[in-house]
């Protein structure tokens, strides 16, 4: 298992951590198997989606306050109950085939870093599973 930290730098932002996978998948010597990214934080999510055109990520961001606002009442007393109800729409992990050595992702899909609650310091599990 790889641990990756990842310093956000926004309230809310979508981050493009594709390139930064694929050189972990590298350095761990990957060649064929599934890459399975985990976040261990309950405020920040993992997701597969558009990484050509900027304004996706920003529609994504845009739909979700809308889905859950950050003003409405909630019981959790820290403030962030938003963060946490966004996290688990988008979901804690992903998975994605290897092949020689290559994240198979289609054409116009990267991996995004979800951040709900920030900025902080992050971390993302990446555990390679060999055939």
């Amino acid at each position: 298992m790889k641990h990756l930290v990842l310093k956000t730098q926004a309230k809310q932002e979508m981050i493009d951590i594709t390139e930064r996978l694929q050189r972990a998948l590298r350095e761990l010597g990957a060649n064929n198997g599934v890459a399975v990214l985990f976040v261990p934080h309950t405020t920040a999510a993992i997701t597969i989606n558009e990484n050509a055109d900027p304004a996706v990520k920003e529609d994504i961001l845009t739909a979700l306050g809308k889905l859950v606002p950050a003003g409405a009442y909630y019981k959790h007393a820290e403030g962030n109950a938003h963060a946490h109800i966004k996290a688990s729409l988008i979901g804690h992990s992903v998975t994605i085939p290897i092949q020689e050595g290559k994240l198979q992702l289609g054409t116009w899909q990267g991996v995004l870093f979800c951040e709900f609650d920030g900025p902080r310091t992050r971390e993302l599990w990446l555990t390679v599973c060999a055939p």
